[in-house]
């Protein structure tokens, strides 16, 4: 009943946040003191929301040498559980083409923007575009870690031979057996370089309250207390999934106090007039309040596969009922990217990911540790854009 007490919930509270943006909308956005107050404050009600479709990437041009190019958004490849999303430039020289692999984690794929944006003045960029599990009828079946693996050899696949992939976060660990999986097989499109970033390939080094928690309790606590049935309302209804509500919840929680002064700064440049000071606490919070629900056994089977039992680390993870081996890869190079203040994937967990490629020579691994950012700021922000991605454009030109 979890879902439905949610949208419950939710249908009960739409009407209040309605007439309070028809309120704030009749007012305008100028007029006195005490007006600007009564309009902030009707605007944080009518924001009082989750919403469950992915944003725009609204990326309309990059900065290309000394013009701006147009951009516009392309599938490549779409299946029920995801698209392969091309972000097309209107340009004829040739970039090096980019996978990024986003996480499946209750968010939209849209979180990476920044990134996506930062990779496109040098590079012809894809990305994984993960489906909202609510939009997704039970005809189409099941969705796993092995189907999320085999989604990234298929994405490759479409792409076609010389790529190169970036995974940020939780898919390090499927983007490293796929590559695994592909190089054993000599797959045609086995990735030219491989850079896994804030990824839990070894949960196990320097545990974070994130990893403690979700070796704390049963698989069977799991499925009891989080997984819930979508309504039918819904595309997917009936379908048994981890909620990105809930997803949302936990990560607010860890850092409450932040979220709470940055919604306080929000309502007094509302208040102040200050439009685009108040504009970009909104944009970020129009995308972190996008979530998507994940399946029952995706969700599910990371909990067991990658966290309680480590199984990449351990020589554990199979595909298909075959055990992966990292010790595959011979020829795709990787980089490995921590940051130093990374409460959710701390400093050791992606860089095992060396350990594991033991077949890779020297001059092709690379690890780079950014001592000041947290999880977040390894793929976003100023430090990813001056200090991270040089030397993610660095690897990637070297393979070329």
């Amino acid at each position: 009943m979890l879902y439905q007490a949610y949208q419950l919930q939710d249908d009960i509270i739409a009407p209040t946040r309605f007439f309070a943006d028809l309120m704030r909308s009749k007012m305008g956005v100028s007029g006195d003191g005490v007006k600007q107050r009564l309009a902030a404050g009707l605007e944080m009600i009518a924001r009082l929301k989750l919403t469950h479709a992915r944003p725009d990437f609204d990326i309309k041009s990059v900065r290309v040498g000394n013009r701006d190019v147009p951009v516009s958004v392309e599938t490549a490849l779409d299946l029920p559980f995801g698209k392969l999303l091309r972000f097309a430039k209107d340009m004829d020289t040739r970039q090096p083409r980019v996978m990024v692999i986003a996480p499946l984690s209750g968010h939209f794929s849209t979180l990476l923007r920044g990134t996506v944006e930062t990779l496109l003045a040098d590079h012809e960029v894809y990305i994984t575009d993960w489906a909202n599990a609510r939009d997704v009828p039970l005809a189409a079946g099941r969705f796993g870690v092995d189907d999320y693996v085999d989604y990234i050899i298929r994405f490759l696949q479409a792409i076609g031979p010389g790529a190169h992939i970036l995974a940020v976060c939780q898919p390090c660990v499927q983007a490293l057996a796929a590559v695994a999986v592909m190089s054993e097989d000599r797959h045609p499109a086995t990735p030219r370089s491989m850079t896994l970033m804030a990824g839990p390939i070894d949960p196990r080094e320097s545990p974070t309250k994130v990893n403690e928690f979700a070796v704390s309790k049963s698989l069977a606590w799991f499925q009891g207390a989080v997984i819930s049935r979508v309504p039918w309302r819904h595309a997917g209804g009936g379908r048994r999934v981890y909620p990105g509500f809930l997803q949302l919840a936990a990560f607010m929680a860890m850092n409450m106090d932040r979220h709470t002064k940055a919604h306080r700064k929000l309502h007094d440049h509302l208040a102040a007039g200050e439009i685009a000071e108040a504009e970009k606490i909104k944009t970020f919070y129009d995308e972190y309040l996008a979530v998507l629900d994940l399946t029952e056994e995706f969700y599910i089977e990371t909990i067991d596969r990658v966290f309680h039992k480590a199984e990449l680390a351990t020589g554990a993870f199979t595909f298909r009922g075959s055990r992966v081996d990292p010790g595959a890869i011979r020829n795709t190079a990787l980089l490995t990217v921590e940051g130093g203040r990374d409460d959710i994937c701390a400093l050791g967990q992606t860089s095992a990911a060396h350990e594991l490629c033991r077949s890779l020579r020297p001059h092709l691994k690379r690890h780079h540790l950014q001592a000041n950012v947290g999880h977040y700021g390894v793929f976003n922000g100023k430090r990813w854009e001056r200090e991270i991605y040089p030397v993610v454009r660095n690897l990637i030109l070297s393979m070329e």
